[in-house]
């Protein structure tokens, strides 16, 4: 019997994602016979019924493309924007996916998607997911599309900001992505030799990090080079976060939890200029000029890596096996060389953060590179 399957893409933007399309694409139509269709746009795709036939010409020549064919965006079902207001869409996505008769609706997205698509799954649908972010934080997986590229990218950046540190005699301070983890500027910044990595698992102390620059110059050496995670903070902030966040959960009523919500969104604005002030903080401390450079979506961009072109190709094949043999409601991990169906429950309201006896900390500690703790 022929089975019918949409697939989406929801999120940000990665590299992989069309490899992952292809793969779906082409082995649910060349190993099982399946009809593939495609929903523009992520989940407002699927509630507006803008589809795209995946056939062998729309497959043809996307493996190496960066982004996404279908589009993508951040909408959710369950709070999607109409008009002025935020609404419940989820029949009218339940809807779209009876309209095409679907036996299987695959997800391509990071740890909101699996949300949403796990919301979807307790509606009746049958939802397989895989897990693609730069970020590497998706949970129950060995790894994520679109972190390798990412991180070849910055890795390459911190590569060319050496030469121009080095020549100025210069702290420079390069800001990398990685959301509240800090898979990215640790591996870029131990395969860029960096010489202070700073990510939110470990709240810096400002101080220190001036320290250890300090005496790098002292033994000759002119310039430093720090990564730093985008969701890294100093100790201080994180204590206030903390205790913000504690207050959120003791809250006696609506008022004061509203109160304290109201905190921490100003403690996570403090967050997001934290390298700005970390770069003035090391200026004043160190007495050497200092330098940022935020790297930004440059790292969503561009051609896949081998890497993740192959991850992104075994992961969407091995979607459409599972969906032959009708295991829905996971996500489909990596687990070394091979797949695991993982069921959408143990991975949703989970991040996969860098835990700290991780082998990466314990070489970055063996290179003498500071932490700032």
């Amino acid at each position: 019997m022929t089975q019918y399957i949409g697939i989406l893409t929801a999120g940000g933007d990665s590299p992989g994602l069309n490899a992952a399309i292809r793969g779906v694409g082409k082995a649910g139509m060349n190993a099982y016979g399946m009809h593939v269709i495609g929903f523009r746009d992520g989940f407002r795709g699927l509630m507006e019924n803008r589809i795209v036939r995946l056939d062998s010409k729309e497959l043809s020549g996307i493996l190496t493309v960066g982004g996404t064919i279908l589009g993508t965006s951040r909408d959710k079902p369950h709070k999607m924007p109409v008009g002025d207001k935020n609404l419940d869409m989820t029949s009218v996505i339940i809807d779209t996916y009876e309209k095409h008769h679907l036996d299987a609706l695959v997800c391509l997205g990071g740890g909101g998607t699996q949300k949403n698509a796990y919301r979807l799954a307790q509606h009746g649908l049958n939802i397989v997911t895989l897990p693609k972010t730069i970020d590497n934080d998706v949970a129950m997986t060995d790894i994520t599309f679109g972190f390798d590229t990412a991180l070849t990218i910055a890795t390459e950046a911190i590569d060319r900001l050496h030469s121009t540190a080095h020549s100025h005699h210069r702290i420079i301070v390069v800001e990398i992505m990685g959301h509240n983890a800090g898979w990215l500027a640790l591996g870029a910044g131990i395969a860029g030799g960096a010489d202070v990595i700073l990510i939110p698992e470990i709240p810096y102390d400002v101080e220190k990090v001036a320290e250890a620059i300090t005496q790098r110059s002292r033994s000759g050496k002119h310039f430093s080079i720090v990564a730093v995670s985008e969701g890294a903070m100093s100790q201080e902030l994180a204590k206030r976060l903390n205790a913000a966040e504690e207050n959120i959960a003791k809250a006696k009523d609506k008022a004061e939890k509203k109160k304290y919500k109201a905190e921490l969104a100003e403690i996570e604005q403090e967050r997001m200029q934290s390298t700005p002030v970390l770069t003035t903080q090391l200026e004043a401390l160190t007495g050497l000029e200092s330098r940022v450079t935020i790297l930004g979506h440059v790292q969503r961009g561009g051609i896949p890596s081998a890497a993740d072109r192959l991850l992104a190709t075994r992961l969407g094949t091995a979607c459409t096996h599972y969906i032959h043999e009708n295991i829905f409601g996971v996500m489909v991990a990596v687990r070394g060389d091979d797949t695991e169906p993982v069921p959408l429950e143990q991975v949703v309201g989970k991040r996969k953060t860098v835990p700290p006896d991780h082998p990466w900390l314990d070489s970055t500690r063996n290179l003498g590179v500071s932490l700032g703790d």
